[in-house]
């Protein structure tokens, strides 16, 4: 038998300040994520002395996201069967779990880097990355997917903590780990004058850092059914399928996303390199509000994941309603924070000398105009789809993903095309239509998994029960 130190039980307790408390450390542990790539782009941008550099940079996002986000995707699967167990307390299964996890976090890690290595060049040709550019971007993502093993690894170690209601160590191991990327970006990009490699060297050092310390300190919890020891590293079938049926949907559903992404950033490779420039800026501030409202999808899917495993229908029903409100209202307000700042922001990633800046911050201005108004479709399609993950219903998540992410294709291929919506505009629009769809048909599949699963009817046993034993109570 494990020991067993239960401090992460989200089964008990009141709800909405928990799932609050909960998403802050993965707010900011998101934001350090991205402040990494942020960190390479200001860098890179504002020191290299390449005016091509930063469109160098961002050309290679989409087709590192899609390798990455795979893999994330199914780390998130081992993070619903680690909440199941944890909730229903076979905390020996969680042991069993946590060890199956990580071992593959490696060995997928290594296959994806080898593939990204493989893949690179041939891909960014595909995306018609401008021939100025090339070759730095390649240069840039084949570093960078020698990091891919230390993300994955990180990544799994978070899933697994987070699963176990621990959503503060991912925080503090980012915060470490980003001051070192940022530190070395300045050290190889302007003393040493390496310009992409370096920062992209930077990125792969902080992601291994990340890696060691979480295997670390997974490593020293003695007291924990989550402990892991390397002894114990073993691929157990039945519960590498239970993580793959899991995981895969999702890790699937990242890199179709991905893919659109890849699609759309060839259709903005058409444009001049000072608009690809300025879609390079806006992702990477886009992603501190993608990343802020993505910290309730990973909420949900613990808060749902362990609750289900407890079977406690009434909480289920509260995790569902409060993780909606406060989504919704959290995309507003970082929204309007980010539409109060945006120029600033933009200002960060350029060159004040560079002679393109108004052209730039004009494309950064007219992509916002669109995505700002029309977030909080993004936030909630993906706490609706944490929301399935968590009762282990991600095909369910995968299938309204892909009408979404099909009609975006489609319009990207045939729509965006048309004389009339050849602009920035009419690419950009791909999203919210995306999403709102996406968003509407999770929704429908929401309701079909409470009718299936019986929660309406569960709840109301339990408040049922709950008042007799109160008049009980009462009577004695």
């Amino acid at each position: 038998m494990v020991k067993v130190k239960n401090k992460g039980n989200l089964t008990e307790g009141p709800l909405f300040t928990r799932i609050f408390l909960f998403v802050i450390p993965i707010v900011l542990t998101g934001v350090l994520q991205v402040a990494y790539n942020i960190a390479d782009n200001i860098v890179v941008g504002r020191f290299s002395g390449d005016p091509t550099a930063l469109a160098a940079v961002g050309s290679t996002g989409s087709l590192t996201g899609l390798i990455t986000g795979f893999l994330l995707g199914i780390a998130s699967g081992s993070g619903v069967v680690i909440a199941h167990f944890f909730g229903a307390k076979e905390y020996n299964e969680v042991s069993k779990t946590v060890h199956t996890a990580m071992l593959f976090s490696l060995i997928g890690g290594v296959f994806f880097m080898l593939l990204g290595l493989v893949i690179s060049e041939p891909a960014l040709v595909l995306m018609k990355t401008k021939p100025e550019i090339l070759d730095k971007s390649v240069l840039y993502i084949r570093i960078i997917c020698l990091g891919i093993p230390a993300a994955s690894v990180y990544n799994f170690g978070a899933a697994t903590l987070r699963s176990v209601g621990n959503s503060k160590m991912p925080l503090l191991i980012l915060s470490v780990s980003g001051i070192i990327n940022v530190a070395l970006n300045f050290v190889f990009v302007i003393l040493c004058n390496m310009s992409v490699a370096g920062v992209a060297i930077a990125t792969i050092a902080s992601q291994y850092a990340s890696a060691v310390w979480v295997v670390l300190f997974l490593m020293t919890r003695k007291e924990s059914c989550y402990q892991l020891s390397l002894k114990k590293l073993k691929l157990e079938k039945r519960l590498l399928i239970r993580i793959l049926r899991l995981g895969l949907p999702a890790g699937i559903q990242s890199s179709l996303f991905s893919i659109s992404n890849v699609l759309i950033m060839s259709a903005f490779n058409t444009f001049p390199t000072t608009t690809v420039s300025g879609r390079t800026i806006a992702i990477n501030i886009e992603n501190l509000l993608y990343t802020s409202l993505n910290a309730y999808m990973q909420a949900a899917m613990t808060f749902i994941g362990q609750n289900y495993g407890a079977k406690k229908n009434r909480r289920l029903n509260k995790v569902f309603i409060y993780s909606v409100v406060q989504v919704l209202i959290f995309a507003v307000l970082v929204c309007f924070t980010i539409s109060m700042f945006k120029t600033p922001l933009s200002i960060l990633f350029m060159d004040p000398e560079d002679p393109n800046k108004e052209l730039v911050l004009e494309v950064v201005e007219r992509i916002f105009n669109l995505l700002l108004p029309t977030y909080f479709l993004c936030g909630l399609m993906d706490t609706l789809a944490g929301i399935l993950r968590g009762f282990g219903y991600s095909i369910m998540s995968m299938i309204s993903s892909l009408i979404g992410l099909g009609i975006r294709v489609l319009w990207t291929l045939f729509v965006f095309p048309l004389e009339k919506f050849n602009t920035i505009e009419g690419i950009t629009i791909s999203y919210p239509i995306s999403w709102a769809i996406t968003a509407m048909l999770s929704l429908l599949f929401c309701g079909y998994v409470w009718h299936k699963l019986g929660i309406w009817k569960g709840a109301r046993l339990e408040k049922e029960n709950e008042s007799k034993n109160i008049n009980k109570e009462i009577t004695v």
